[in-house]
């Protein structure tokens, strides 16, 4: 298996520009899902080998502003993935807390906001 790496950066209009530069391969697609299939054939030709045998690793390139606005959106859903499970802890906790205080489970969803199914399986975490 050789794995070689293909730049995807947008070019005028609506397509992308694809470089294996590392082959000296060029080409272009409309949809970036499509980029590694598009340079297949011409990378394998160019590295001396048959198509199956490449493993592309796509690297977008965004413009800097782009780029910066997806940094900041990952950033914020990591955030959010930890507060998540930072809620859900303390969702847990307080379910315990109500079962140990003799509250119902249907009582429990009541306080929680959720089924009486699901604050049941929240006391039993």
């Amino acid at each position: 298996m050789y794995t070689y790496t293909v730049t995807a950066e947008r070019g005028s209009g609506d397509v992308w520009v694809l470089e294996c530069a590392e082959l000296g391969a060029v080409s272009q697609t409309k949809r970036l899902a499509h980029a590694a299939d598009e340079m297949r054939e011409a990378m394998a030709y160019q590295a001396g080998c048959r198509p199956e045998e490449l493993d592309i690793v796509v690297e977008v390139i965004l413009p800097s502003h782009i780029a910066e606005l997806k940094a900041r959106a990952e950033q914020q859903r990591e955030e959010a993935a930890r507060l998540t499970a930072v809620a859900q802890q303390s969702t847990r906790a307080l379910a315990v807390a109500m079962r140990g205080e003799g509250m119902t489970v249907r009582d429990m969803g009541e306080v929680l906001g959720v089924s009486y199914q699901r604050a049941q399986k929240l006391a039993a975490s």
